[in-house]
């Protein structure tokens, strides 16, 4: 792959971006250690499933899927519902992490989006520990 191949391309495109999000709902769901993050979500995790697939599609440099069904993410503001903390934060980091480590080959690609993953979730805090 040249260097102007999008992260939506190097993950595996659609189908890449999808197995991604399915995986770590997966762990969501399967992680006791999780539990918290877990339950702030509705007890179906389909809705959330393809939000979160529309928006990595375009966030990865895919088809700006969620911008053309639902306009500006605005994720701050959307997850000002929740309490966020850093505990919820690093449990939805290390869900992310792991579905990243199990279903990303590219040492250099998987360490820059856990950077990136973290800088977003990070800014999602809304709740003082």
């Amino acid at each position: 792959m040249t260097a102007n191949t999008s992260h939506f391309d190097k993950v595996g495109g659609d189908q890449g971006v999808r197995k991604l999000v399915d995986r770590f709902y997966d762990l969501m769901n399967e992680r006791e250690d999780v539990q918290v993050l877990r339950n702030l979500h509705a007890k179906s995790l389909k809705a959330s499933r393809d939000k979160l697939y529309l928006f990595l599609s375009g966030w990865l440099g895919g088809p700006d899927l969620y911008i053309q069904k639902f306009g500006h993410p605005r994720l701050r503001q959307r997850h000002l519902p929740f309490k966020i903390t850093s505990s919820e934060r690093d449990q939805w980091v290390s869900c992310m992490n792991q579905a990243l480590d199990e279903q990303v080959d590219d040492t250099m690609l998987r360490d820059s989006l856990k950077q990136s993953f973290f800088k977003v979730a990070d800014h999602m805090r809304n709740t003082q520990d």
